[in-house]
């Protein structure tokens, strides 16, 4: 069966939203690109930077190949206490990208920054991502797919997302320090 391959380098990402002020943060990144979905490895932040210098293979069918219109690239901040948070998402739009890949056989893109777009619309922070395409290749798309798979969304308790949700927003300076300045009958404070 004919189709073709498409290799993304995830690279790095810098600058991006800190979620909390204690110690450095993990992050890793979800790829997904039609209905495959990857995930790369947890890496440590060192500063404002993370590299992953990692690979992904992607073999696509010629009407997966076809129907291709984007890789989004999920960041996500691994947490120890509840559910990983998304930190953004930078998605690649790929559509002239294999057009012309397609026209020539193979196209490689050296890693380019790409904006990291938040919940709220602003953009903070890059993830740098290469592509290397290479049409007409003769493949067994049942053979392994390095790391990637086929996934539908699971269903996630709505209980899970209150919790989750009031996890993020509590004060926890204002919280775990409430009672600082509590003051004696005679007014003087402890």
């Amino acid at each position: 069966m004919k189709g073709g391959v498409l290799e993304v380098l995830l690279v790095s990402a810098e600058d991006l939203k800190h979620l909390h002020l204690l110690g450095s943060s993990k992050y890793y990144v979800i790829l997904q690109c039609g209905n495959l979905v990857c995930t790369s490895k947890i890496k440590e932040g060192e500063g404002e930077k993370v590299w992953w210098n990692e690979k992904f293979t992607l073999k696509l069918s010629s009407s997966e190949w076809k129907n291709m219109m984007m890789l989004k690239l999920r960041i996500m901040k691994k947490d120890k206490f509840c559910d990983d948070r998304s930190v953004g998402d930078a998605i690649v739009y790929l559509r002239g990208v294999l057009k012309e890949g397609s026209q020539k056989g193979c196209l490689e893109l050296k890693p380019a920054p790409y904006n990291v777009v938040l919940e709220d619309g602003t953009y903070k922070g890059e993830v740098k991502v290469g592509l290397k395409l290479i049409s007409d290749v003769e493949m067994d798309l049942q053979t392994e797919r390095r790391g990637c798979t086929i996934t539908e969304r699971q269903p996630r308790s709505i209980y899970r997302i209150i919790l989750n949700y009031t996890l993020q927003r509590i004060p926890w300076a204002r919280f775990l320090f409430l009672h600082n300045h509590a003051t004696n009958a005679d007014g003087k404070t402890d």
